[in-house]
């Protein structure tokens, strides 16, 4: 009957016996397509309409994000987008393709050349602009893959982010007659490999640049109601910078942490990044190292907002040296953690005549152990 509309997206052919594939899904929250206003205004549209990130009854929350919101945000976005815009176009999507493409070569590199059929596959997608979670997922099925990780670049879960990602996700499925098996990664917030390549980052910063007064460690911002509601998203933040702090050997006093990116009028998770910069000015720091271990990739919030914005407001108050230390971005020891966080979780999901590099190392101990029983 033609008339009738399928329910479900088209099946890629199936042919018997053709093996398993495995991928990682990589996905980074997303940026316009250019520093314009027009794109601004789509991309702003897409974000601010999720019920996930903006918690008020949706009636009103639409008159205002269609009556007022996106009619001047976008122009005042897109400046601040071009100041930080580069030939290779947004940073943050720069960064998180570089960033699947090293994971990937680093996934594989112990492969031997009769694998490389079967070996992991990596991409990235974006919850908000391109290139999509959905056309991502369907990519990977057209390409046969019959398990996936979903790894959020978000190492803090948050209902605003890392759930918004699954519902993703999970909206694509429901429009898929076959799904391959999911795996997620909710939260690697106090994992080694990840707190090991922040401080890595600090401390090449600190070797080629000296070290500053004090070390302010600036996360991303959420309204404090959503953590009156249950989200972990304050106590992870506060958990990284813990490990973080013993990991560089600094005390109490030698670091704070903070929360940037208010957005609206509500109350957010504080203190606030910007004002609380201002204050160490006033109260005679003259120097400042920034981190911000909530992103995994440079972006709007990490060069503009703190590079240029807060640095601003720090030297006007009367700072003399503030240093920005950049994100992991495809730092090798970040490359090696992220790998290190993936093979945590697909253990257990062997390639067809392959082992990933767990199980081969898992398997050479048992071997190792039987022979010295025999």
């Amino acid at each position: 009957m033609k008339f009738l509309k399928p329910r479900f997206n088209p099946e890629p052919k199936y042919f018997h016996g053709q093996s398993n594939k495995t991928a990682v899904l990589f996905c980074n929250l997303g940026t316009p397509d250019s520093p314009t206003p027009p794109a601004l205004r789509k991309y702003l549209a897409q974000f601010l309409s999720d019920p996930r990130v903006v918690e008020i009854p949706r009636w009103i929350w639409l008159i205002i994000l269609h009556g007022i919101i996106l009619r001047t945000r976008p122009a005042r976005s897109a400046v601040k987008y071009a100041s930080i815009w580069t030939s290779e176009g947004s940073p943050l999507k720069f960064w998180t393709q570089r960033q699947a493409q090293a994971l990937e070569t680093k996934l594989n590199e112990a492969n031997s050349d009769s694998e490389i059929e079967n070996k992991l596959i990596v991409r990235y997608a974006m919850r908000y602009g391109a290139p999509s979670i959905e056309s991502e997922l369907e990519n990977l099925k057209d390409q046969g893959v019959t398990r996936v990780l979903i790894l959020p670049a978000y190492p803090q879960y948050s209902a605003t982010t890392t759930a918004s990602l699954f519902d993703s996700v999970f909206s694509w499925g429901r429009k898929s007659r076959q799904l391959p098996e999911f795996r997620f990664v909710n939260h690697y917030h106090d994992h080694p490999s990840y707190i090991h390549a922040l401080a890595a980052q600090i401390q090449s910063h600190w070797t080629a640049n000296g070290r500053s007064e004090k070390l302010l460690m600036s996360f991303h911002g959420i309204p404090e109601r959503s953590l009156m509601l249950g989200d972990p998203y304050h106590c992870e933040c506060h958990k990284t910078a813990r490990l973080l702090a013993e990991e560089l050997g600094l005390s109490k006093e030698e670091y704070i942490v903070t929360f940037q990116s208010r957005f609206g009028r509500a109350k957010w998770l504080e203190p606030y990044t910007e004002p609380t910069a201002k204050a160490l000015a006033e109260k005679g720091i003259h120097s400042l190292d920034v981190v911000c271990p909530g992103f995994t990739s440079d972006c709007l919030e990490t060069l503009e907002e703190i590079a240029m914005e807060v640095k601003e407001t720090f030297l006007h108050a009367g700072g003399k040296q503030f240093n920005y230390i950049s994100c992991l971005n495809d730092s090798e020891q970040w490359i090696r953690g992220l790998s290190e966080i993936v093979n945590d979780h697909i253990l257990g999901w062997p390639q067809s005549g392959t082992k990933n590099a767990n199980e081969r190392a898992l398997s050479k101990q048992n071997a190792l152990a039987i022979g010295a029983k025999d």
